[in-house]
């Protein structure tokens, strides 16, 4: 079992940042690979970026590419998503999940657990 918890989210203006939080026990957190996605009201759940279990692999969807960062501090327990240039459309729930395979694809039936979600909103 992986217990997954975000936080960060908040109210944001157009092109301000905000950093997510998702700290993780249960196993041992550098055995799995971790994911960000997010969903806005009305939309699918969508991919946003992954990263390896080391932290050496990252891959973004073409939407947050250049403004968001993921990274992970595996002593910490801990994945983060540094987002930038914050736009009106980014506004969603976002939620962190854990890839027990280690792939960390861009498809939310590969994750194996998922956290309860924090809501980010940009305003105009």
């Amino acid at each position: 079992q992986v217990q997954l918890v975000e936080s960060g989210g908040g109210l944001v203006q157009a092109g301000g940042s905000l950093r997510l939080s998702c700290v993780a026990s249960g196993r041992t957190f550098s055995s799995y690979a971790m994911g960000w996605f997010r969903q806005a009201p009305g939309k699918e759940r969508e991919f946003v970026s992954g990263i390896s279990r080391s932290g050496g692999i990252t891959s973004y969807s073409d939407s947050v590419k250049g403004r968001y960062t993921i990274s992970r501090d595996n002593a910490k327990n801990t994945v983060y998503l540094q987002m930038n240039s914050l736009k009106p459309e980014d506004t969603a729930v976002y939620y962190c999940a854990a890839d027990l395979s280690g792939l960390a694809t861009r498809y939310s039936s590969s994750y194996d657990y998922w956290g309860q979600g924090t809501q980010v909103t940009v305003s105009s």
